[in-house]
């Protein structure tokens, strides 16, 4: 194939995002050759990105000694160093955002991973995140736990743009839905305008299988009745569960009462799109999910593995009367998925909060190194 398969899956209809951010991939010219080379679209951010980036590396070692030298406290340090890497992310994204009409270009900012539990504070955090960044290619990302959902309805009624992210479950993936058709009529009710506002709900994709593939390999190991299932179902819980989550999209972005609303659907946006497990091909969460109006946001290597061997074809909604077998199957031999995907929501607030709690560790230390430097 001549051309670039990441390029391809734009003219399939499917946004290609990164899943990383940090200083020298801005500054050193490396987004603005993605969004060319390769068509990249938009970026995302979480606590561990951040984490990674920040102790990654001497990038910001001068800046934050700089702030904690100004007597800035930790949090602010880390908030002065996120908000102007995606400012900066943000306005090389500018073109996209501006050639498509805003539905692409965005950059995403989490809120505290600390508040997950806490919706007010959410709220009031996702507000004062908007207000800072004053840019409207960004988005504030709000994890879908039940607090989490009270306050994406109050912020998309205040027209303030949401990434959701830490989803898992289908039944969690419908009220997330709700909380934003909630927040849309809310808004309309009071007058104010629903047409700008963009939303997307970020499907966590491969930690399914890692989870459920642990319990379909112990099903294996017995030897017992249920094994040959279990081995056919080993590594195809994950997609399938994609699947039934684009009907529940198409479904409810299609209906009447969305359609009332002259808004922007909330489009999937397949995260998580690493393969965790190398028996698995490198771009397997990204060649079997490519279908119209989504999103894919994928880490550096798994872009690199998909232009170097990507086969794009839209393929999400092939066998679609077929979606939801796996899930089927998984229950005829006692593996509930639904308690699975609500383990992999609390995991997941913890996978955010650990580094999170890392990163402002580190920040810490550059600040004593600041207040007594080495002679």
């Amino acid at each position: 194939m001549n051309d670039n398969p990441l390029k391809e899956l734009g003219k399939l209809g499917q946004s290609v995002w990164l899943d990383y951010i940090s200083r020298d991939l801005i500054a050193g010219g490396t987004l603005r050759r993605l969004i060319d080379e390769d068509g990249l679209r938009g970026m995302t951010s979480n606590p561990a990105i951040f984490e990674k980036a920040i102790n990654g590396g001497k990038v910001y070692e001068q800046d934050m000694r700089a702030l904690a030298a100004s007597g800035k406290k930790v949090m602010a340090i880390y908030e002065d160093l996120a908000i102007n890497d995606v400012r900066s992310a943000a306005e090389v994204f500018r073109p996209v955002f501006d050639s498509t009409k805003g539905l692409d270009g965005y950059v995403s900012l989490e809120v505290d991973p600390r508040l997950a539990h806490d919706a007010q504070a959410t709220i009031a955090e996702g507000r004062r995140l908007w207000s800072v960044l004053d840019r409207p290619n960004v988005f504030v990302k709000v994890p879908a736990t039940a607090e989490g959902l009270v306050a994406i309805k109050s912020l998309i009624s205040d027209g303030i743009n949401i990434n959701v992210t830490l989803l898992f479950g289908l039944p969690r993936y419908r009220e997330v839905i709700i909380a934003y058709l909630e927040g849309l009529e809310a808004r309309k009710a009071a007058g104010r305008p629903v047409s700008s506002i963009r939303s997307v709900a970020s499907f966590f994709v491969s930690r399914i299988d890692t989870l459920i593939d642990q319990k379909l390999e112990t099903l294996i190991a017995s030897g017992g009745p249920d094994a040959e299932l279990a081995a056919t179902l080993r590594g195809q819980v994950a997609v399938d569960s994609a699947k039934v989550a684009y009907l529940i999209w198409k479904e409810a972005f299609g209906s009447e009462r969305f359609g009332r609303l002259g808004a922007q659907t909330q489009r999937l946006l397949w995260a998580s799109t690493s393969t965790k497990n190398p028996a698995y091909s490198p771009v397997k969460y990204v060649e079997a999910l490519i279908g119209p109006e989504t999103v894919n946001t994928m880490p550096l290597e798994t872009i690199e593995a998909y232009r170097a061997h990507g086969q794009p074809r839209s393929r999400l909604e092939l066998d679609s009367a077929e979606a939801g077998w796996a899930l089927r199957r998984l229950a005829e031999i006692g593996i509930d998925i639904d308690e699975a995907t609500a383990q992999l929501e609390t995991e997941g607030v913890e996978k955010f909060m650990k580094p999170f709690e890392a990163l402002l560790g580190s920040i810490e230390k550059a600040t004593a190194r600041a207040a007594h430097p080495v002679p």
